[in-house]
């Protein structure tokens, strides 16, 4: 097993490529007849980035978090400027250590929980060295 951590890959920049987006929407069921009509040009960005300034991306190493749907090899949409609230999947740095945990606050004291019952809880306090350096607000995997 390996704790999940985050490997950070840059912010934004102001190189965008546009493509496609098809107006067909296939069924994950029963099989439905294509077309080829595009709906719209679209920007992968106008789907997982909010706010430009305050969004950076994170690739996510190991499986503490996999009862989340996140999984090695995700990257991961990092908001800053969304403010962290109890039960949000946060990116932390803790006691030097970038980590990827939902966050859970009991009273002055906050736990950075794993989605997978191998890893034990963080517990941390305002006295601890941990900073939140932003709320997962979406994810990008590749299958192939």
């Amino acid at each position: 097993m390996h704790e999940v951590r985050a490997t950070i890959l840059g912010g934004m920049n102001e190189s965008h490529t546009e493509l496609p987006l098809m107006s067909s929407r296939p069924q994950a069921g029963f099989p439905a007849p294509g077309d080829d009509q595009v709906e719209k040009v679209l920007d992968i960005n106008d789907l997982v980035v909010r706010h430009p300034a305050a969004t950076f991306f994170v690739r996510v190493e190991g499986d503490s978090m996999e009862g989340a749907g996140i999984f090695g090899g995700d990257v991961l949409v990092v908001d800053r400027e969304v403010v962290p609230r109890d039960g949000s999947i946060v990116v932390a740095a803790v006691f030097g250590e970038m980590v990827v945990k939902r966050l859970r606050a009991q009273g002055n004291t906050h736990i950075l929980a794993s989605e997978n019952e191998q890893y034990a809880p963080i517990t941390v306090t305002g006295n601890d060295d941990c900073f939140i350096w932003g709320v997962v607000v979406g994810s990008v995997r590749q299958f192939a």
